[in-house]
C-alpha cells in the first residue's frame, strides 16, 4: 500500500509506522518525497511511502512522519466477494460531500475514480483543499485513480506537458505494470485485473500507450483473474448532449483490443450524469463486448449534464442526470452485481442495478473473434 501525505514542515521525515494493533507500530517504512512549483505557488513536501508486504483482509493502524494523528485502513480480501465503489468527476462541492457520505454509509474494499478529482484547474490551493476533503475516506481504503481533462493544467512554453500537480500528488503504481507514464497503468486485486487508460495522452496505434495496452492485455491470465475492467475518462459511448463524440477517436483506436481481450466492463466519467449501456462492440449490441457505464456524477462544480439525446438509443438501457455513486460487487469468478445509488435518496437504495456474467465464463465468447467468424461461416 502506498501512503501519501503533504506537510508544510519541510523537515518532516517520509516515514510511516504501522501495525495490526492500535497504537502499536512494530513495522516502519521509509519512502521518498517531492514538491513542485506552479507559477507563484509552491507545494508542501509531498511524501510517498510504500508499506508492506501486508496481509489481505486485515486492518492496519498507521501514522505518518513519526507522530500523530493515527489512521487505519483495511486491505482488500484475499478472495471473492469484493466490493468496489466507482465515482467519477468528484470535485469539492456540497454534492461531493453528499456523495462521499453516501459512499461511507456502506462498507467497501476499493475506491475507483475514472478521472477528474479536485477541479483545481490551475488554482493549486484547491488541490490542498481537495486533499483535506477526501482524507477521511482516502486514508481508510485504497483509492485508485486515472486522469481527467481538469487535471491537465498545461501552459505553453512554461508547463507544456501538463499534469504536474496530478503526477506529484497522485502517483499510481504504473512502473509495476510496465507503463512509462502515471497517466495509464494496470493493477490486480482479488482476482480482478484493472486497466486505467489515459484519455489525455497519445493513444493511437503508434503510441506508447497503445503498445503498452496490447502487451498488458496479452499477459492477462483469465484463469487467475477472470474479471477484466477498464476505467478511462472520456466515454466511448454517450447519448448525452454534453461532450458528444469526445471519446470517439480513442474508441476507434483501442476498442478492438478490448473486444478481442473480452474485457467485461468499461467505466468512464466526464459526462456529469449516469448512463448504463448494454454490451457493445463497434456501435452494435454484442454479447461478447464490454458493458459500458458512464459515472461522471460525483459532485463537480459545473453541475449536471441534463440533456440526453432523443429518441434514446436501444444500446442505452438506463440514463439519469443525478449525482450519485456506483458499486460493483464481484461475488465469484462468474457473477457480479452492479448498482447505482443517487444522492437524492435519503437511504442507500438501488436506483439502477444489473447482474453481470464474466465473459471468461462464457463458452460463446471463449472463441477468438476469428474463430467466431469461422464458426458463423460454417453455420
Amino acid at each position: 500500500m502506498r501512503v501519501s501525505w503533504i506537510t508544510e514542515d519541510k523537515h518532516t521525515e517520509s516515514v510511516v509506522e504501522y501495525g495490526t494493533k492500535a497504537g502499536e507500530y512494530r513495522e516502519k517504512a521509509t519512502g521518498l518525497h517531492t514538491s513542485y512549483q506552479y507559477f507563484l505557488y509552491n507545494s508542501g513536501k509531498i511524501h510517498n511511502v510504500v508499506i508492506g508486504p501486508l496481509q489481505p483482509g486485515t486492518t492496519y493502524f498507521y501514522r505518518c512522519g513519526g507522530s500523530g494523528p493515527d489512521f487505519s485502513f483495511k486491505t482488500p480480501p484475499p478472495k471473492f466477494p469484493i466490493e468496489f465503489v466507482i465515482v467519477g468527476d468528484l470535485g469539492q462541492t456540497e454534492w461531493t460531500a453528499s456523495t462521499l457520505k453516501h459512499v461511507d454509509s456502506n462498507d467497501y474494499d476499493v475506491f475507483l475514480l475514472p478521472g477528474d478529482l479536485s477541479y483545481a484547474d490551475s488554482q493549486q490551493p484547491l488541490w490542498d483543499s481537495f486533499g483535506r476533503l477526501v482524507e477521511p475516506y482516502a486514508s481508510k481504503r485504497p483509492w485508485m485513480v486515472t486522469e481527467g481533462n481538469h487535471k491537465i493544467e498545461s501552459f505553453p512554453i512554461i508547463y507544456p506537458q501538463g499534469f504536474q500537480a496530478y503526477n506529484a500528488r497522485w502517483p499510481m503504481p504504473f512502473q509495476q505494470s510496465g507503463s512509462t507514464s502515471n497517466l495509464y497503468y494496470s493493477f490486480e486485486v482479488t482476482a480482478t485485473h484493472f486497466i486505467m487508460l489515459g484519455s489525455y495522452t497519445e493513444f493511437d496505434a503508434q503510441s506508447q500507450q497503445y503498445t503498452w495496452l496490447q502487451s498488458d492485455l496479452a499477459n492477462i491470465d483469465r484463469a487467475k483473474t477472470p474479471w477484466v475492467i477498464v476505467l478511462l475518462h472520456a466515454p466511448w459511448y454517450n447519448t448525452n448532449e454534453a461532450h458528444q463524440g469526445e471519446g470517439e477517436s480513442m474508441r476507434q483506436a483501442m476498442e478492438e483490443l478490448l473486444y478481442e481481450a473480452r474485457v467485461d466492463l468499461v467505466f468512464a466519467g466526464h459526462v456529469h450524469a449516469y448512463e448504463r449501456f448494454t454490451r457493445i462492440y463497434d456501435n452494435k449490441a454484442d454479447s461478447c463486448g464490454p458493458m459500458y457505464v458512464t459515472i461522471g456524477d460525483g459532485g463537480n462544480r459545473e453541475g449536471l449534464a441534463l440533456m440526453f439525446k432523443n429518441p434514446p438509443s436501444p444500446l442505452s438501457l438506463y440514463r439519469e442526470p443525478s449525482f450519485g455513486h456506483g458499486r460493483l460487487r464481484i461475488l465469484n469468478e462468474t457473477h457480479a452485481h452492479w448498482s447505482w445509488h443517487r444522492n437524492n435518496d435519503a437511504d442507500a437504495v438501488v436506483a439502477d442495478g444489473v447482474w453481470i456474467e464474466s465473459l471468461s465464463s462464457s463458452k460463446a465468447c471463449s472463441k477468438t473473434p476469428d474463430q467466431q467468424d469461422a464458426a458463423n461461416e460454417e453455420l
